[in-house]
């Protein structure tokens, strides 16, 4: 009898020690601010912090209007997605996108820069916190790396052209 008493205590021990930690969005938003403040230093970057939460630099200004999330637009872009440390995730030559079909934070730093549809296209990076990623979801090596959960992502985008629905 003791000894099913010894085995059934062991097994609570084991079982809550398994225990899923659970996803506090506050303490991974201080997380990532402390690697985005770490990978802009290092890398002499002077961005912008845009309300969205996502930090951006234009690197090549165009003249153009915006592209819009409310206008439902559909951008034609060329891009990099990176971790911080370097490892490219994706990347496309031109290609087409719905800004409503796209992680947050980078359809809010499409929306910062204009294309009036000639060279030079307008440039920007974009470094979105995991929030407005893809969160605590790790993502599959899809072009390049597999992206793990909570991770900041850092896009370089050229705007080629947009237009609505």
């Amino acid at each position: 009898m003791k000894l099913q008493f010894l085995l059934f205590g062991l097994l609570i021990i084991l079982f809550s020690a398994c225990k899923k930690q659970s996803y506090n969005a506050t303490s991974q938003a201080a997380i990532d601010e402390v690697k985005i403040q770490k990978y802009i230093a290092a890398n002499h970057i002077t961005a912008t912090k845009d309300p969205s939460g996502i930090y951006y630099q234009i690197l090549t200004p165009n003249p153009g209007p915006h592209p819009s999330i409310a206008d439902s637009d559909t951008v034609q872009v060329t891009y990099t997605g990176k971790l911080l440390n370097g490892g490219v995730f994706d990347s496309a030559n031109v290609t087409t996108l719905a800004l409503t079909d796209l992680i947050p934070g980078f359809a809010d730093g499409m929306q910062l820069i204009g294309t009036n549809g000639t060279k030079p296209y307008g440039r920007i990076l974009i470094i979105i916190p995991s929030s407005l990623g893809y969160g605590s979801v790790a993502q599959p090596a899809g072009n390049g790396v597999a992206i793990p959960p909570n991770n900041v992502l850092v896009y370089t985008v050229d705007l080629i052209g947009f237009y609505g629905k």
